[in-house]
């Protein structure tokens, strides 16, 4: 019988299994049968078997499976691969769970409120072009109906569904998935689906399959972006892998990713991706200033003021910088107009048009992108950054132009700007100006008419960024002014200009010497900062600029010199080392070392040297050797070619004691020994710059090792008869 597809007693007795107890508990019964590849095409045998809980008939040429209806017991049923084309026929067991039609001939689906219990069922493989009948069942979590002609997701609406299966179907849209908040794992594979759409609000997928549709964009995986429990995506089969950085972009858009066409995503790719595509501040400065580098090395080297190093300290920088509109470039403007004997504006160049009263060659150079760029490539730019679409770069030329004039340099930039700075040579002092009444700052930007709203909500949104990075950045920035009132924020700025170039100091100095006290010694550039970052506090004891330890540029100076001299050289190391000492006892101007004091109109004091027979000790670089602060090239190679040992301090106590007592007139009481000032046309609008003053008042000269000096000084030569001097002990 079983050969011609009849099912009998006999065939049943042999498969079944699983035996227990029927509910008197006085007859045994079996609770599973299965019979897979038994050709078999009739089972009504099977309506005896009342207390059947899993029956499976897998690939078998069943047609009707009315005796499922004598099963009231009945749990999983599995009835694959055969010839079912009723879908569901036959009564509801109130226990049925699992069902597997897979593989028949259904075409169309009816309703199953009847099946209270069903959670798992598996249509995959017939001919259903719809989804219905499924809204009542309310423990329905898992649902395959794949490789069918279901054109549009339906009749989904509110079931517990956490797995569905459609690949193979004819879908073009995602569409009504919006009510599955329990959704795990979706398999869409095999449709014809461009984009991502309708699946941004399923917040628990975990898994997503959408390899072989037609998604082309990369920016399709916004939709899912914000799907953190998202780990696994395939999209193999798609054209969008054809785009350049497919994967990099994707894991860039997606961080929370593990598998990604079906292959693991590398902690390495996370960080390349987010180094590729939104690079982290100090990186994207890392990156400009390696590019800056090459370029500049590429250039002829030349010798530049503004990064030689003196008898103390770099050359002094100071940044402003804020969010857009903070009123950072009129507060640098007031600054080098109320400061104009230390500060000179540094402008930068930037590819934007000018805003609404800008001057081109005052507020900014305004250039083309494609003139930005030659100028990159030429090696001109030392920071450079890109902030709303335009670039801004600070060039060698604008601090060097200041440089010549023996100020210093006063510029504004973005935070980028700061990071990129952070990378160079220079070491200013940072100081940012942060607005603290947001809706204050924002109808300030609203009344100068001159930016988007979208604008406006970015300057906004970098107030956050600014405040997290002195947070978490401690010394990053070496102060802090509210810019929510411009008068407010440029008196506070000046008071911290004051406490930075000492002048309150140096006014109380004035009035001790007044009444017969001496001032105390202040550190000698007060805009610098150490290598170590640690900063020069107003406050702090006075610093020895001739003290190795206070020197930036004493180790790497060192590093780079060769033991070995040539008769030349040590020639050129003696009379750099005889100009350094003119220089620190008050005869002839230094180069940066004190750029932050007041100048007078005359020097009241004409110091000698009574040591020129002996040379300074192996330690000094000499660039002091200019008047005005530009240093030629001739005369400052030579203070590459040798160092000299630091002075000792107590000996040049001893000598500026000796001779101050040799002096034909005394400086008058609280009077700085400073040097006069010399007319300048570089500056429009001064008919007087100060040359760079001696050492800080108060600073002893070394005691004379030479033959005792003659009663009264000699006058002190003119420039052209010290160049004449200097070329004959040369």
């Amino acid at each position: 019988m079983e050969k011609e597809g009849v099912l009998t007693a006999e065939v049943v007795s042999s498969c079944i299994s699983n035996p227990g107890h029927i509910s008197t508990g006085l007859q045994h019964s079996y609770h599973h049968l299965s019979l897979p590849n038994h050709n078999l095409r009739d089972v009504s045998v099977l309506c005896n078997y009342v207390y059947l809980q899993k029956l499976e008939l897998p690939h078998n040429k069943i047609k009707d499976l009315s005796c499922v209806s004598h099963m009231p017991y009945l749990v999983v049923l599995d009835a694959s691969n055969n010839e079912i084309s009723d879908f569901f026929g036959f009564q509801p067991p109130k226990n049925l769970k699992e069902v597997n039609f897979s593989h028949n001939r259904m075409t169309k689906m009816k309703d199953l409120s009847a099946y209270s219990s069903l959670s798992k069922l598996n249509l995959d493989y017939n001919r259903f072009s719809e989804i219905i009948g499924l809204e009542q069942c309310r423990k329905l979590t898992h649902l395959s109906l794949a490789h069918n002609k279901i054109l549009k997701i339906s009749g989904l609406a509110s079931l517990p569904l956490t797995h569905l299966y459609l690949r193979g179907n004819q879908l073009e849209t995602i569409e009504g998935l919006e009510s599955l908040k329990n959704l795990q794992v979706l398999d869409l594979s095999v449709n014809r689906i461009t984009s991502l759409s309708g699946l941004q609000n399923l917040h628990l997928l975990g898994s997503i399959n959408l390899e072989k549709n037609l998604i082309s964009q990369i920016q399709e995986c916004k939709h899912i972006h914000d799907l953190f429990l998202l780990r696994e995506l395939n999209l193999l089969g798609n054209p969008v892998l054809e785009q350049q950085d497919y994967r990099l972009a994707v894991v860039f858009l997606l961080q929370h990713l593990t598998l990604l066409d079906q292959e693991k995503v590398t902690v390495e790719e996370k960080v390349s991706s987010v180094n590729k595509y939104d690079p982290p501040l100090d990186v994207v400065a890392a990156r400009d200033h390696m590019t800056h580098l090459v370029y500049q090395l590429m250039q002829p080297q030349v010798l530049f003021d503004s990064t030689l190093p003196s008898a103390d300290s770099p050359y002094p920088m100071l940044v402003l910088t804020g969010p857009q509109g903070c009123g950072k470039r009129e507060l640098a403007h007031r600054l080098c107009q109320e400061f104009s004997e230390y500060f000179a504006y540094g402008t930068c160049h930037t590819t934007r048009g000018p805003y609404f009263g800008e001057e081109n060659g005052i507020d900014y150079h305004f250039v083309s992108e494609e003139e930005f760029q030659n100028m990159i490539h030429m090696g001109k730019f030392i920071q450079t950054m890109q902030y709303g679409g335009h670039r801004y770069g600070l060039t060698r030329d604008a601090i060097e132009d200041v440089a010549s004039e023996g100020l210093a340099c006063c510029v504004h930039m973005e935070l980028e700007g700061v990071f990129s700075l952070k990378n160079s040579c220079f070491e200013p002092r940072y100081i940012l100006l942060i607005p603290t009444k947001v809706e204050k700052y924002t109808n300030q930007l609203k009344s100068r008419d001159l930016y988007t709203q979208a604008q406006i909500d970015t300057a906004v949104s970098r107030i956050e960024l600014y405040a997290n990075t002195n947070r978490q950045r401690p010394g990053f920035f070496d102060n802090v002014i509210p810019s929510d009132d411009c008068e407010e924020a440029f008196q506070s700025l000046k008071r911290v200009m004051k406490e930075y170039l000492l002048q309150d100091e140096q006014e109380e100095g004035e009035n001790n010497n007044s009444v017969g006290h001496e001032p105390e010694e202040k550190p000698s550039s007060p805009l610098s900062r150490s290598r170590s970052g640690t900063l020069t506090s107003h406050s702090a004891t006075a610093l020895e600029p001739l003290n190795s330890s206070n020197r930036n540029y004493f180790t790497k100076i060192h590093a780079e010199l060769s033991p070995q001299k040539s008769p030349a050289e040590l020639a050129s190391i003696r009379r750099r080392e005889q100009l350094i000492r003119e220089a620190i006892v008050g005869k002839s101007p230094g180069v940066y070392s004190q750029l932050f004091k007041s100048p007078v109109q005359t020097a009241p004091s004409s110091l000698q040297n009574q040591d020129s027979g002996t040379h300074l000790c192996e330690d000094s670089s000499s660039d002091e050797s200019r008047a005005s602060s530009g240093l030629s090239v001739s005369s400052s190679a030579g203070a590459l070619s040798g160092l000299v040992e630091p002075l000792d301090i107590s000996v040049l106590d001893q000598t500026l004691e000796t001779s101050k007592g040799q002096t034909s007139e005394s400086p008058p009481p609280g009077a700085d020994q400073q040097t006069s000032v010399l007319s300048s046309d570089r500056r429009p609008g001064s008919n007087v710059k100060a040359v760079l003053p001696p050492i800080p008042k108060g600073r002893k000269t070394p005691a004379a090792s030479s033959p005792a000096p003659s009663p009264r000084p000699s006058p002190k030569p003119a420039a052209g008869e010290r160049e004449e001097v200097e070329d004959r002990e040369g």
